[in-house]
């Protein structure tokens, strides 16, 4: 398998140059993407392929189930060198329906570790429990609760003292909350789009 896996990148090399001959001399010069991407890790939600964009166009970080918690330093440096190094114009908090993640927050059983990671998602549940136990449909109330996880994700960015500081100073950078359909390849813009401290609170008031 591992045999295949470098040959394919050999071919697929080899169809980057045939098509821009110039196309990894250009990436090897410079990163400036003006996209941040915070996706779940899951192997059917390929972040550059989804919008169609080369490498070097999206900065991208992936976890379990898509969380920006406040107290995880690996994702707190990928979110400051995106707003203060890369200077990125655009942060998308990329959650899917049918997320395994999500669903193993909530379904009772116990995996380990990961069970800690996602405790945020638990929590998201627990406050929006009565709307969701309002949704009769399983499958349809896991989506919701897909949904919810992003908005609170998107909230969590937003609050961060990098954007922030990076408010503060006039630049120019904007949150936003989708969630990526496995059914159809298409993403669903939840409307949360946060630019400023007051989109922020904006935000937090409507929310649920």
């Amino acid at each position: 398998m591992l045999e295949d896996l470098k040959s394919n990148n050999r071919a697929w090399a080899a169809r980057m140059v045939a098509t821009d001959a110039d196309f990894f001399r250009r990436l090897a010069r410079q990163q400036a993407p003006e996209y941040l991407w915070i996706g779940c890790s899951d192997s059917r939600v390929p972040a550059n392929e989804i919008v169609d964009l080369d490498p070097g166009e999206l900065f991208v970080h992936r976890n379990v189930a898509n969380l920006a918690p406040p107290q995880d330093a690996n994702y707190l440096s990928v979110l400051q060198f995106a707003v203060d190094v890369l200077r990125v114009k655009h942060i998308m908090v990329v959650g899917h329906y049918g997320c395994g993640g999500v669903a193993a927050a909530v379904d009772g059983k116990r995996r380990g570790l990961v069970d800690h990671w996602l405790h945020p998602v638990r929590e998201v549940a627990y406050e929006n429990r009565d709307a969701l136990e309002a949704i009769i449909e399983p499958v349809a109330r896991l989506d919701r609760l897909c949904e919810l996880n992003v908005i609170r994700q998107v909230r969590n960015v937003a609050a961060d003292v990098f954007l922030q500081e990076a408010w503060a100073r006039g630049q120019n950078v904007c949150v936003h909350g989708w969630v990526y359909s496995l059914a159809n390849g298409l993403i669903k813009d939840l409307e949360v789009t946060v630019g400023s401290p007051d989109d922020v609170e904006r935000l937090a008031r409507a929310a649920p």
